[in-house]
């Protein structure tokens, strides 16, 4: 059990007179100054008009939380359980794709940063660096692997392969990325990273992929990629066949229906993430926060639903917490301080991040993820 006092931290950052950003707004402002306005563009920018993108924020001041005090919480535990593995926190770093256009390190610094303070790392299948460079870099720590369904279905499976033999422990299907949102942003901007073959890392170094070139040059390879990765007749069958495929636990990622979790559960789904995509995809689709309490009264405890999308401080996983998520996943915050400072950055973010989990858990009254279910939680 890892436990600690949650004041710890706070009067460190006091004292030290660090000058790193803490609030999520400093975190995108200074990050804003470190990367190219393109890139800036592609990290911070939602699809259309950006109502998902704002609403995923700001729904969770909607929900306020009643604390009861006059509990001992001098010693908070914030580890949990999922797939049978015990990780020390109740949040896992969000997949995000070619991350060499905020730094040249990109997920090896990120994977490293995760693999220090003991938070699992989700690859996504556009990295800028392979499965093997990621795992060669931050050792056995825990990771997991999001797919995105490729039109060859061999090309999948053999992913899921060397994510297997790579040692992750599972795999996250992402299901709302079949075709672009409508990002304007990045049509402003005429920027994208994938055409720019800031993505395949994965694919340079997959056989089966390669196999299917002409020729392995730049060009090639990424009009493979945009060939194979969007998919619009992905369906339900897929899961099905996916599940043949692998002994790992397999997550479908992009619920937002009600029946879709109920149809997870009936397709061998091991578990689900609630995401619009940080809203990215669809614009006007309902916030994760909003939806999250339908989802678990669907899913009823039969399979561990997650959270994805506009988590932004601690008091927002005690929040998604307490109305049935069993972890969170943290996106944007941690590519900031990428790009701020590399893999400190990136370590800064986790490391500010728990400990203020660990305070709004405390403060909530609360001293393990378990009793969070408790806190009583008050909508607008």
């Amino acid at each position: 059990m890892t436990t600690t006092k949650p004041s710890d931290s706070f009067l460190e950052n006091i004292v030290s007179g660090a000058s790193f950003p803490f609030g999520p707004e400093e975190l995108e402002a200074e990050a804003k100054k470190k990367m190219s306005k393109e890139a800036f563009g592609f990290t911070r920018s939602g699809a259309g008009g950006e109502e998902t993108l704002k609403n995923n924020v700001a729904s969770f001041a909607n929900y306020s939380i009643v604390p009861q005090y006059l509990k001992d919480v001098s010693q908070v535990d914030t580890s949990i359980e999922l797939f049978g593995h015990k990780y020390q926190h109740p949040f896992l770093l969000a997949p995000v794709g070619m991350l060499k256009i905020t730094h040249e390190d990109g997920e090896i610094a990120v994977a490293k940063a995760a693999a220090k303070h003991h938070v699992p790392f989700i690859q996504s299948t556009t990295s800028s660096y392979s499965i093997e460079d990621v795992t060669e870099a931050s050792g056995t720590s825990p990771k997991w692997f999001q797919l995105y369904w490729s039109n060859n279905e061999n090309i999948s499976y053999s992913m899921v392969k060397r994510a297997e033999k790579a040692g992750y422990q599972a795999i996250v299907l992402t299901i709302d990325t079949f075709m672009f949102g409508w990002r304007e942003e990045d049509m402003r901007n005429h920027f994208s990273p994938l055409r720019e073959g800031y993505g395949t890392g994965n694919y340079l170094t997959d056989d089966v992929f390669l196999a299917t070139l002409p020729n392995v040059d730049k060009e090639s390879v990424v009009q493979g990629i945009l060939e194979n990765i969007y998919h619009p007749t992905l369906n339900w069958k897929h899961v099905a066949e996916l599940r043949k495929w692998t002994d790992l636990p397999i997550l479908l990622k992009g619920i937002l229906h009600p029946e879709d979790a109920r149809r997870a559960i009936e397709s061998g789904a091991d578990g689900i993430v609630v995401s619009n995509h940080g809203g990215r995809q669809l614009d006007g689709a309902v916030s994760s926060i909003d939806i999250l309490p339908s989802i678990t009264e669907v899913v009823d405890g039969k399979i561990p639903v997650l959270l994805d999308s506009g988590i932004r401080r601690g008091s927002d996983v005690v929040k998604a917490l307490a109305l049935g998520a069993d972890a969170i996943l943290l996106g944007r915050p941690f590519v900031y301080g990428l790009a701020i400072d590399g893999q400190k950055g990136v370590e800064k973010v986790i490391e500010n991040f728990i400990q203020e989990t660990k305070v709004s858990l405390a403060l909530s009254g609360a001293i393990k993820v378990k009793d969070a279910r408790d806190i009583y939680i008050v909508k607008r």
